[in-house]
């Protein structure tokens, strides 16, 4: 299983801190992407829709029109799935580039 990889995403975002970052499927998007950075902070969850882990699809990261691939295998993770949202590790790392 294909999972976003969180502190991929956060090492791009925290070089360009007042971008917009949408995150979702490949293939897919419509149906699981949805916004995750917004006005330098990340977007509430209440306020997103994001599906992020599938057998088949791609999970990608879009920073201002400019869409990567972002992810790694669900076994190599730490512990994400699809419904991690904004694990406090890839937080950390958008913190400490902003010191």
């Amino acid at each position: 299983m294909k999972v976003f990889d969180w502190r991929k995403a956060a090492e791009l975002i925290a070089e360009r801190p007042n971008c917009e970052a949408e995150a979702g499927l490949g293939m897919d998007w419509e149906n699981t992407g949805g916004c995750i950075w917004h006005n330098g902070k990340p977007m509430p969850r209440d306020d997103t829709y994001t599906y992020l882990a599938s057998s088949w699809a791609t999970p990608e990261l879009d920073i201002d029109g400019w869409v990567s691939a972002c992810w790694i295998y669900e076994d190599e993770s730490p512990g994400w799935n699809a419904s991690t949202y904004w694990p406090q590790e890839a937080l950390d790392i958008i913190a400490a580039a902003k010191l």
